[in-house]
């Protein structure tokens, strides 16, 4: 059975795109979710509006009943994740004024699947991903590799600050102290808060009052740096050793990881099955009945067995 757009949104069959588009603004107002409206009328509303404002899709409608697949912006059975709102026009809720919103913004909010504002989340440096190459005994017996990479890393003048050695921080400008900047946008909804992270200070709230020369004020410095790493013994082709705190550094915030994926070469003697190891031994048929000693290689040692 189709829905009835028209009814959804209270209007006529003959009305205009002006009449449609003030009749979905006073539904949105009435019941999108951050006032405690009915967050699924609010759906049904912009699914109407998607195809009643699209001269095609509601052409379609008016002779088929339907607009076609996933005509409207919550068809399908689908949860809102704060998209699907590619195709409203927007203008005409401005009426005049310096209105100015980001609807990834708006409708993340409403519903959880957007960003938030609110929430300072916390900076870390980029993860990094290296291979390394074990010899078979390596793998059983594990030891310590050594890994030399060149990063981001922090600045040993200035220990990450960004400042010249024997100077002071002082407050950022552009924030406050802060490390935020808070934005009010307004949009058909309502004043609408967003708050983004200070691109002067990068979310600390304090600049140098003189840049390091090391690293001009950055913090961080691109070097050559050397990695002990304890492989485990055991270890399997296609697992991986993580090194905390070993990845791309950031300024005012902490570095990433370092990851190292092993890979094992084939061995000509041995394999491994579990915790095992297995090697293959050709004797002769009369020793097999009768018995004998032969000298066997292990990553031991020769053994007799």
């Amino acid at each position: 059975m189709s829905k009835d757009y028209y009814k959804t949104l209270g209007v006529n069959k003959d009305a205009s795109k002006e009449d449609v588009k003030k009749a979905f603004r006073k539904l949105a107002m009435q019941h999108h979710p951050d006032k405690g409206g009915n967050a699924e009328k609010f759906k049904e509303a912009n699914e109407a509006y998607s195809v009643l404002s699209d001269d095609s899709k509601r052409a379609q409608y008016d002779t088929y009943g339907s607009a076609g697949p996933g005509a409207g912006g919550f068809s399908g059975g689908q949860q809102y994740q704060g998209g699907g709102f590619e195709g409203f026009d927007f203008s005409g809720f401005q009426g005049g004024q310096n209105v100015d919103f980001d609807l990834g913004d708006i409708f993340g909010e409403f519903f959880g699947g957007g960003r938030s504002s609110g929430r300072r989340a916390s900076k870390k440096g980029k993860d990094i991903h290296v291979d390394l190459e074990l010899s078979f005994s390596e793998s059983v017996f594990g030891g310590e590799k050594t890994i030399t990479l060149t990063k981001n890393s922090k600045c040993k003048v200035c220990d990450g600050s960004g400042a010249k050695s024997g100077t002071s921080m002082q407050t950022c400008h552009n924030c406050g102290g802060q490390g935020r900047i808070r934005e009010t946008k307004r949009s058909f909804l309502g004043p609408i808060v967003t708050e983004k992270i200070c691109e002067v200070c990068e979310g600390g709230g304090k600049i140098p009052k003189e840049k390091c020369s090391s690293c001009s004020g950055s913090g961080i410095f691109k070097k050559e740096e050397s990695f002990a790493v304890n492989i485990p013994a055991d270890i399997n082709d296609g697992e991986s050793v993580r090194l905390s705190g070993a990845g791309e550094s950031l300024k005012g915030g902490n570095p990433g990881d370092l990851y190292i994926k092993i890979h094992v070469k084939k061995d000509p003697l041995f394999k491994k099955d579990g915790h095992n190891l297995v090697t293959e031994l050709n004797i002769k048929l009369s020793d097999a009945v009768l018995g004998a000693k032969y000298n066997l290689k292990t990553l031991d040692g020769d053994i007799e067995l």
